[in-house]
């Protein structure tokens, strides 16, 4: 036991109390599996039971040795050669396998399968197998910066001397160049020591041969490639470069006209997320989508001792910023729940940062998608984290702030002087874009704010004067600025102390750390922004309203909005603030009027009165919904304005004593109308946006509106597929109970006749109980059968169960007519399939001769040669697609029948003559083919009734037919209702020598 377990080879390095996990033992058994095949084999016996096993496992073969390769090096040349010989994919399974290797468990190799990867690897290239490209990128991410460990240097190096000795294959592929110069630009950076200047050298030379010969390629690399650069600008290599760059761009390529060119292109998101090792984007991923904001700090330390704590990793902190700037882009889902905001990430990697070049640099990776912004070409979730780290900043850790708006006035003229308006135009593109998009509500709280020093400010407010009021022409005071001077405290005659005995104003203390608040606290704290946002006497309205949060306050301050009126977007994000902790709409199945007005108390239902009062206050409340919609973050106006009117609704008809004039009352759709006008929505797509939404908050209220919906909206709603989907995908039992009960009291019409095939194909693809509620609403609404005949030849016995089931239960009710029969008949042939057979089966129970009739009718005139209209028939291709059945699926269909009745014993409706008749002219008019195909059916047709079979043949041959009644005179016979045949008497056996 303790040898075999010595034997084994090891691919990852196990502490003692580790298990195995899935993939080690993958490994291990197919290595096993492996060795059981060659072992005391000679050569041709191993490959020969290689070729025998590759054969049926394949994976298990190619896996066995792919694990002898990486841990065995003696044995790696001949198993290599092997592997080669006996793969029947190229090797793909074999790559494949190493690169999620690579991704998953790298880290825990032994040195010898390090070393024999690199060796594959090598090998690979070596023989041009095709994909290994991508093995070398994921790779490569290994290669990480601020790490100048043995092992991370021996990968660096090694990689190096695999692209120098294998040029000529890395050319074939520019992405890889583009990934290498990347990389390698990055680690330059990090090799500036005495012991590494050998491998730096080495570096240089091959990265400044890849760019000027590649350059064209290299050009793809965009903005981060100028930032790269410029961290290595002062070696020799990279400052001629840099000339080329700056005063001769064509020779570096043709189509290369200035460095203009590099910025204003986004560096595509997988170059940054090549420089962090899988593990720290899988860590960074998490912190960012899983953790709780308040209970971040612990994996903020975990991270800091595992990645930051060397000096080295100084400089990995800007390969940090632009990954959670340029990759990690949350939902609004994410960006609305307590999870730790992307802009907390970042903060706490500027405040850990202890290097100046690598704060620096770090902060130039902050802002460097906001120096050449183009809101047509960038993202803004690329500058939203930059702007929010400053605004957050401001009141907890204000030196964080105030730096990072240093930065901001400085890089202007310095980043590259001749380009400074275009910096500058950037950065105005940004924060105009920040404001546009409500990322703040606005600007001038932090550009103006008192806790910076005297001189930033002044700096600040002369670079972004355009951005330093707010849109009452006030500053952060709230007093009317008419230029930038400072306001002095007191008149000319003030007594004053001299500046040497001025002392400083106390330090207050204050619990100003945000770190172990939860996110919604935080917010709460950022409320005096909200207020200053709006004019002087409605800012303690404002405040009131933030503190109750009821739809008095609201109503207060609405009515107080007069000259100066405050701006939609100010009001839009007051209204959100105040709406987010709000508990959302709830209802119970059957509310009470006390339970309405309990739910109205709102500050969302304040608005909706002003819809229609004065010009002024509506137009305003209009725009301040329209400022909502645009940000994106709030979707409950739409069926709070329809729960709204509902409630009005109730109020007023209840208000009502006179019967008569209680059905006199109008449920107010003008205003939901007008709602959608203004914000140029549709009113059928915003009804199921809202239902939508509606139905996630509560189920209850969702089906509390439906019966006033479809009876106000009903042609916007009626077969209107989202919102129906909307609906029954929230129904339960009883929900949908009472749908049917308003639906037979007929308080409620949700369905119409026209065009409802549409709706019902696309609900085939719904929940089964989806399905269900469907058909029973469907039923409710007494739905005929003739709606929903065109569907039957399209559902599928499997696939669309719970369709075919009510379908069938509905034809179950009806009387079997032509137009059924034949949509019956339409249907594909499966043995599986007993749709068609087990109706036709049930209407016999009562109507066998009106089936026998109509099925006999349908075969008859399935064969157009028995016409004398033969040359009217449409040809092939202009058949219509309601188009009857074919005659073998006809044919098919009543061989399914046959055996069905022979099991039963009771053939009587095949005895009917008119369907003996029609079988005697199938057969006669069928291919020989189709006749042996249904000789059994055929059988039944000749049993005693040859001297007729006879006469068919006869009158066919004469291209007259069997019976006139049975062909129509023109080209729509087909198309038109099947008419009856008329029954011929019944002549007597007379069989002779003659016949």
């Amino acid at each position: 036991m303790e040898q075999a377990k010595s034997s084994s080879p090891k691919l990852f390095v196990c502490t003692a109390i580790e298990n195995k996990d899935e993939i080690e033992e993958r490994y291990e058994r197919a290595y096993n599996y492996f060795q059981s095949l060659v072992t005391d084999c000679s050569e041709k016996e191993a490959h020969d039971a290689l070729n025998n096993a590759v054969c049926k496992n394949h994976e298990e073969v190619s896996l066995g040795m792919l694990m002898s390769i990486l841990t065995e090096p003696h044995n790696a040349v001949k198993c290599y050669r092997d592997l080669t010989l006996i793969t029947r994919d190229g090797l793909t399974s074999v790559l494949n396998n190493l690169s999620n290797l690579i991704l998953e468990r790298y880290l825990k190799f032994q040195d010898t399968t390090r070393n024999q990867l690199l060796w594959i690897v090598k090998e690979m290239i070596r023989n041009a197998v095709n994909g290994v490209d991508s093995v070398c990128w994921n790779l490569m991410r290994y290669a990480s910066g601020g790490d100048i460990t043995p092992k991370n240097i021996y990968l660096v190096e090694s990689l190096l001397d695999i692209y120098l000795e294998n040029r000529a294959w890395l050319d074939k592929f520019p992405v890889l160049i583009c990934m290498v110069v990347y990389t390698y630009l990055r680690l330059i950076e990090d090799h500036n020591i005495p012991q590494l200047m050998h491998l730096r050298q080495k570096e240089v030379n091959f990265v400044i041969t890849l760019i000027r010969e590649r350059f064209a390629d290299v050009l793809t690399l965009g903005r981060d490639l100028v930032r790269l650069l410029q961290n290595v600008a002062r070696i020799a290599e990279f400052n001629q470069l840099w000339q080329d760059i700056l005063n001769n761009p064509k020779s570096l390529c043709p189509t290369f006209t200035n460095v203009l060119q590099l910025l204003q292109t986004r560096t595509s998101r997988r170059y940054l997320q090549s420089r962090l090792t899988p593990d720290m984007e899988r860590k960074l991923v998490f912190l960012t989508s899983q953790v709780r904001f308040g209970h971040h700090k612990k994996y903020q330390e975990w991270f800091q001792r595992q990645y930051l704590a060397t000096p080295e990793s100084q400089s990995l902190r800007s390969d940090m910023i632009r990954f959670i700037v340029g990759v990690i882009h949350p939902t609004n889902e994410l960006l609305c729940s307590d999870i730790i905001p992307r802009w907390a990430v970042i903060g706490w990697l500027l405040t850990t940062c202890t290097s100046n070049v690598a704060a620096s640099n770090a902060k130039l990776a902050l802002f460097y998608d906001w120096l050449f912004y183009d809101p047509e070409k960038d993202n803004i979730m690329n500058i939203e984290p930059a702007i929010l780290v400053m605004h957050h900043s401001m009141r907890s850790h204000p030196a964080v702030t105030a730096t990072l708006l240093d930065f901001l006035c400085r890089i202007i003229p310095n980043f590259h002087p001749p380009y400074a308006d275009k910096v500058r135009q950037g950065i105005f593109n940004s924060l105009q874009q920040i404001i546009e998009k409500r990322v703040l509500p606005n600007l001038h709280p932090l550009f103006d704010s008192p806790k910076l020093d005297r001189e930033l400010r002044t700096t600040v407010r002369e670079t972004f004067k355009e951005f330093c009021t707010n849109g009452n022409g006030e500053g952060v005071s709230g007093m009317k600025e008419e230029g930038n001077e400072e306001i002095p405290r007191g008149g000319p005659d003030e007594p004053a102390f001299s500046d040497d005995e001025e002392d400083p104003p106390p330090i207050i203390a204050e619990d100003t750390d945000d770190d172990d608040l939860p996110l919604s606290e935080v917010r709460a704290r950022e409320r005096p922004e909200l207020a200053a946002a709006l004019p002087l006497l409605l800012r303690p309205l404002a405040e009131t309203l933030l503190d109750e949060r009821t739809s008095s306050a609201a109503t207060a301050l609405l009515n107080a909005c007069n000259a100066p009126m405050p701006t939609p977007a100010a009001l839009a994000d007051l209204f959100i603030a105040t709406m987010q902790e709000a508990p959302p709409l709830h209802v119970s199945g059957n509310p009470t009027q006390a339970e309405l007005d309990s739910a109205i108390n709102s500050p969302i239902f304040a608005m909706f009165p002003f819809m229609s009062g004065s010009e002024d206050r509506r137009k305003l409340v209009m725009e301040t919904f329209k400022e909502i919609q645009a940000q994106g973050t709030y979707h409950a106006v739409g069926y709070s304005l329809l729960f709204y009117l509902r409630v009005c609704y109730e109020r007023d008809r209840r208000a009502e004593r006179d019967a008569a004039k209680r059905r006199n009352v109008k449920f107010k759709t003008d205003l939901y109308r007008d709602y959608c006008s203004h914000l140029e929505l549709k009113i059928a797509e915003s009804i199921a946006d809202d239902f939508e939404k509606c139905q996630e908050c509560d189920p209850n209220v969702l089906v509390w509106l439906i019966p006033d919906v479809y009876r106000e909206f009903k042609e916007q709603t009626q077969n209107h597929i989202r919102i129906l989907h909307a609906i029954v995908s929230t129904l339960d039992a009883a929900q949908l109970q009472r749908l049917v009960c308003l639906t037979l009291q007929g308080t409620l019409m949700m369905f119409k006749s026209d065009d409802i095939t549409t709706m019902l194909s696309t609900s085939l693809g719904w929940e089964t109980f989806e399905q269900y509620c469907l058909w029973q609403l469907l039923t409710a609404h007494d739905i005929s059968v003739e709606d929903v005949l065109p569907i039957i030849p399209k559902l599928s016995y499997k696939e669309h169960a719970e369709a075919v089931t009510s379908v069938l239960l509905m034809l179950k009710q009806e009387r079997p007519t032509a137009d059924v029969v034949r949509q019956l008949f339409c249907r594909p042939l499966l043995e599986e399939d007993t749709f068609v057979l087990s109706t036709i089966m049930y209407w016999c129970q009562d109507y066998e001769d009106k089936v026998g009739d109509l099925v006999s009718v349908l075969l008859s005139t399935r064969y157009p040669g028995t016409s004398p209209n033969k040359r009217k028939r449409p040809g092939k291709h202009s058949i219509p697609p309601n188009a009857p059945p074919s005659a073998e699926l006809v044919l098919g269909h009543l061989e399914q029948m046959r055996v069905c009745c022979v099991e039963q014993d009771d053939m009587s409706i095949f005895n009917m003559e008119c369907m003996q008749k029609a079988l005697q002219l199938a057969q006669s008019n069928s291919s020989d083919s189709l006749r042996r195909q249904y000789s059994d059916l055929f059988t039944l047709a000749w049993e005693d009734e040859l001297p007729i079979s006879r006469r068919a043949r006869k009158l066919v041959a004469n291209s007259l037919p069997l019976n006139q009644n049975l062909h129509s005179s023109n080209d729509e016979s087909e198309e038109d209702e099947i008419v009856k045949p008329k029954q011929a008497k019944r002549r007597k056996k007379a069989i002779s020598d003659s016949d």
